[in-house]
């Protein structure tokens, strides 16, 4: 029998992830995480209600439940670099941070002072072997598999981790809460990154950073409209760009935003889905972290360059410490930097890096 921390987050996935690891025979701690200050915004980012949850499935499962508060760790290796990210143009994915960061560093150091053996979450996800060669695999739901976000994760990480819901269809996962009577047994499933809650991602960011309204243009330089901040717009977007219709337009095609000039604080808007700007075989990247060894350059393998994307195929082209350069096979759309790209090797997460930027066919 071993002593495992559960990060209980309020929701139906944790919580059948503690039940799971009790049946088993293990002595279970469930911990809720507060990430974020909320202060004004509790109606927003429902931290209160979600540990009342964490409260009345503790007491349903019969199991010690603590709190613990990583605000601070949060601000200063998450949030941080998610605004500076944006002040710079791109577009982040703080949630494979916070897994790295957060939840298998900050969170994985507390379990471990709390005398845990090992610390569980709800992600779907499988992990098989043993250190130095331990797997991080998909999950059998390929609608819910996670593995994106935890491709930071390194093995003396994912030694200590526990995903029980990898081999579970969701469904079943819900059946089960509900076949233990676990209160939350209907809870809607979190969506969105967690310190935006239900408010509108560009009233959020309007706290944090000043507005720098500039010109929406297409790459021929005609002026489309006005942009309210390049920090607003990702690529590939369609809605909110606000010039449908535009006279002399080519009817029928919606806009797409396709890229960021900086310098002169413009947007760069195409018009159709697959308009050449939106479609890239060459990617850079950086940051890269690898889960086990490295891939090898010149090899093929399956990447994500976002999360539920179907692996494309593409071929290493460089590969350092530092440096990640791929070709695709197909285009892929819309590869935006800021965001992560996840290399797969089969079912293996093999790690990913940053995008910096991509190419279209060379």
């Amino acid at each position: 029998m071993s002593r495992i921390v559960v990060g209980l987050s309020g929701g139906v996935d944790s919580a059948v992830t503690a039940w799971l690891l009790k049946q088993q025979g293990h002595e279970v701690v469930g911990v809720f995480m507060k990430n974020w200050e909320a202060d004004d915004l509790e109606d927003d980012c429902p931290i209160a209600q979600d540990f009342r949850d964490v409260l009345a499935i503790g007491e349903v499962l019969g199991i010690e439940v603590r709190a613990v508060n990583f605000s601070r760790e949060y601000q200063e290796r998450v949030f941080a670099y998610f605004l500076a990210e944006y002040r710079a143009g791109r577009t982040p994915n703080p949630d494979v941070l916070c897994n790295a960061e957060i939840k298998f560093k900050a969170f994985l150091d507390h379990a471990l002072s709390l005398g845990a053996d090992h610390l569980a979450t709800g992600h779907y996800a499988r992990l098989k072997g043993a250190t130095p060669q331990r797997r991080l695999l998909k999950a059998v739901d390929g609608n819910k598999d996670q593995s994106y976000f935890l491709c930071r994760l390194n093995q003396a990480q994912i030694a200590r981790a526990l995903f029980p819901l990898g081999d579970l269809p969701k469904p079943q996962v819900r059946e089960l809460a509900r076949q233990a009577h676990i209160p939350v047994a209907e809870k809607k499933d979190s969506t969105g990154i967690c310190f935006i809650g239900e408010r509108p991602f560009r009233e959020f960011l309007q706290r944090y950073l000043p507005t720098q309204p500039g010109n929406m243009v297409t790459p021929e330089g005609r002026v489309m409209g006005r942009h309210q901040g390049l920090m607003y717009h990702t690529l590939g977007q369609r809605k909110g760009l606000g010039i449908g219709g535009v006279k002399d337009a080519e009817e029928g095609e919606p806009w797409f935003a396709a890229g960021k000039n900086l310098e002169r604080n413009e947007l760069i808007v195409v018009q159709g889905h697959d308009h050449p700007l939106l479609l890239s075989t060459l990617l850079t990247a950086d940051q890269t972290s690898w889960i086990g060894p490295p891939p090898r350059a010149g090899a093929r393998y399956g990447a994500k360059t976002r999360y539920r994307q179907q692996d494309a195929a593409c071929v290493v082209e460089i590969i350092t410490d530092h440096e990640l350069v791929l070709r695709f096979e197909q285009p892929q759309w819309a590869v935006t930097p800021g965001q992560s790209v996840v290399l797969y090797e089969g079912e293996a997460c093999l790690g990913g890096a940053v995008i910096t930027g991509s190419q279209g066919r060379l």
